[in-house]
């Protein structure tokens, strides 16, 4: 179903928009969490500005307690881009933008789309466009969490499959950003709490709003 109200996910922690899809979360069914949140563990946790929220360490049959998953660390001498995608309806038309500060930046347009596949096209579009070392900062734990947790090396193990045998949603653009960080072999990904008052990421979200009203 569609969001009708703005809310916040209880998977991953990040804003629920009005006209995202979303499911059904939470103990009860109480709570709400985007549709592809289910498709691979998204981890809540305590936001940082550096690293996507982290899923609490719960105990395993054994006994054992597993530990939260580190932010990557940025490369040497590494550019920051700031990333965003949106869309009016979900699907509807999209948007998506990156920027590194507020003279060098790129927005674009898809219509129709999602939100979960602009976020993912802002990725990709500055990997594939800016040379040299790179830490991309995005709100998306989809994004984050993919290359944080590499989702992305089971989806290549089961053939673009995820852990519960359902085709990857968004292949046609996961597979060239996949490709594109395993090729450089420099690229971090980050999170930033969205709508949080954060500089870049209050930009990178307005070009991307822009960019889905068709005014980029």
């Amino acid at each position: 179903m569609l969001a009708k109200f703005p809310g916040r996910c209880t998977r991953c922690q990040s804003p629920i928009r009005v006209g995202d899809e979303i499911v059904g979360a939470g103990k009860n069914g109480t709570g709400w969490a985007h549709v592809d949140c289910g498709s691979e563990l998204a981890l809540p946790g305590l936001a940082t500005q550096t690293s996507a929220p982290s899923k609490t360490p719960r105990a395993k049959a054994a006994g054992t307690v597993r530990a939260p998953k580190p932010a990557m660390v940025a490369p040497d001498g590494a550019t920051f881009v700031y990333t965003d995608g949106a869309c009016s309806g979900n699907p509807g038309p999209g948007g998506w933008a990156w920027a590194i500060d507020h003279d060098r930046f790129a927005s674009g347009s898809e219509r129709p789309s999602t939100n979960q596949r602009m976020e993912i096209r802002a990725a990709l579009e500055a990997v594939t466009a800016i040379p040299g070392p790179l830490v991309v900062v995005s709100d998306s734990t989809y994004v984050v969490n993919c290359f944080r947790d590499k989702w992305w090396d089971g989806w290549l193990k089961r053939g673009w499959t995820t852990s519960a045998k359902k085709p990857v949603a968004n292949r046609d653009l996961w597979e060239p950003l996949v490709l594109a960080v395993q090729e450089r072999g420099d690229v971090a990904f980050q999170w930033v709490k969205g709508h949080s008052g954060h500089e870049m990421n209050d930009l990178v979200d307005q070009l991307a709003v822009a960019a889905s009203l068709g005014k980029d």
